[in-house]
């Protein structure tokens, strides 16, 4: 059963509005101010601070649900690591797709690679997935062999650079959006950040050079109708 929309309590603009700066943000590489411009051009006035604290409010709670929405994930997992100055100071952050849906499961930042920070990472990703994959592909860190001997033994562990190209696609468009924001100013903040954005902008971007122009507009359609029933806006 799907779970309640968010609760807007309070609120002064239209769950619309609200739904529709928080997904700009998300999608596309935009500032805060760049959303407040593109809102005013269809008439609607909300300043860039509103539209920060809708972010940072509501941004978990949409990608949350539109997880909860999706098809459970595939029996494979590809995990790997983007490198990215936080604050001065480099910090890993770990993540990477399910086979069948190509969606990002989750990140995590830490600052370090050793196995205690693996395991860490393991612990969490079963832990949002309630279930054992039958497969995790990771690159040759030795680290990630040591945590899976620990925590899921029972599970297939391939482990080779060439392997993992799917991983390695993935952090492209955090990356992209890294470079778009000038970095992040602290470890929760680039934590919350993506915590939202990995549920959200992988939602949207389908496969669209593989399917047929109408296929791609019905799947798109599809998809913002999920997004209106987990943010309320459908029903509002």
């Amino acid at each position: 059963m799907d779970s309640a929309p968010p609760s807007y309590k309070g609120r002064r603009h239209p769950v619309e509005v609200i739904a529709h700066c928080v997904w700009l943000y998300f999608r596309f590489p935009l500032s805060f101010r760049e959303v407040e411009e593109l809102i005013l051009g269809r008439g609607v006035l909300v300043s860039h601070e509103t539209v920060h604290r809708w972010c940072a409010r509501l941004g978990q709670a949409y990608a949350g649900a539109l997880r909860r929405r999706q098809p459970r994930p595939g029996d494979e997992r590809h995990l790997g690591e983007v490198f990215m100055k936080i604050d001065g100071e480099q910090r890993s952050t770990c993540g990477g797709p399910s086979t069948p849906t190509a969606m990002s499961l989750d990140f995590l930042v830490q600052s370090r690679r050793d196995t205690a920070a693996a395991r860490h990472f393991f612990r969490r990703l079963l832990k949002k997935t309630h279930a054992l994959p039958r497969v995790v592909v990771t690159d040759e860190l030795r680290s990630y062999g040591a945590a899976h001997r620990e925590v899921m033994p029972s599970v297939e562990h391939r482990s080779h650079k060439g392997l993992n190209k799917r991983a390695e696609n993935s952090h492209q468009p955090t990356r992209r959006r890294e470079r778009a924001m000038k970095g992040f100013r602290s470890t929760g903040g680039a934590q919350r950040f993506l915590a939202a954005f990995s549920g959200i902008s992988p939602y949207y971007r389908s496969r669209h050079h593989l399917m047929t122009a109408p296929g791609y507009r019905a799947g798109m359609t599809l998809r913002f109708a999920i997004w209106g029933q987990a943010t309320g806006a459908a029903g509002a």
